[in-house]
């Protein structure tokens, strides 16, 4: 791994503990379309957006539904769950990452597969846009992770050379998304996405404090 001068951020998951109230939205949504989505199925929808997701559902059933539509619904439950789930926290040691970034003057990019809308709630909620340059939504994109377009514009957001960015994601289509895009990537094992390999990732990390090690000694890696 070479100097890193930017990190691109993922945010469910990896800076925010929101898996879990994604997967209740999503499969509220499910239940009220009397759709049966197994966990597999389940799985190879992580990481990807929310239109992205609901697209492959609706040719998956044969649905004679707008996947806009569906968005829509899934987004008002969610937001529901947010705004009345007083447990929702950062994930554990994202917030002494992020300080430390900032302090060292390494810029850092939120690139999510979540809409800006969500973005920018829990950026609100946290106070965290005083530490980041940019901001990208994969739901404003032609194509979702595992495509690398979120993670090239976010380098370029980022006016930094792709080999001087490091990518931290918690889902293997976020993992194949970088690797598509010539990004080192670290693989942040989140418990609560235990269903994620992140085999693909060039490193995988339980705790941030062992990132701040490999961005300390990166010859090392």
């Amino acid at each position: 791994m070479k100097k890193i001068s930017c990190v691109l951020f993922d945010m469910d998951g990896v800076i925010i503990d929101s898996e879990l109230l994604h997967k209740k939205a999503y499969y509220y949504t499910f239940e009220s379309l009397g759709l049966d989505v197994s966990e597999s199925l389940y799985k190879t929808l992580t990481g990807s957006s929310t239109i992205n997701a609901f697209q492959k559902l609706v040719a998956h059933f044969g649905l004679d539904h707008d996947p806009e539509q569906l968005v829509l619904q899934k987004r008002k439950v969610y937001v529901d769950l947010f705004e009345n789930d007083p447990t929702l926290h950062l994930v554990d040691g994202v917030e002494e990452l992020i300080k430390y970034l900032f302090d060292k003057g390494i810029k850092m990019v939120l690139a999510s597969s979540s809409a800006m809308v969500n973005i920018n709630r829990v950026f609100r909620r946290f106070d965290l846009d005083k530490y980041f340059v940019a901001k990208i939504s994969g739901a404003d994109l032609e194509r979702s992770k595992p495509d690398p377009e979120i993670f090239i514009r976010a380098a370029e957001l980022g006016q930094t050379a792709k080999e001087h960015c490091l990518v931290i994601e918690d889902s293997d289509n976020g993992v194949a998304a970088a690797n598509a895009a010539g990004i080192y990537v670290v693989g942040y094992k989140n418990p609560l996405a235990a269903d994620q390999l992140l085999d693909k990732a060039d490193a995988v990390i339980t705790d941030f404090k062992q990132l701040i090690s490999m961005i300390e000694t990166p010859e090392t890696v």
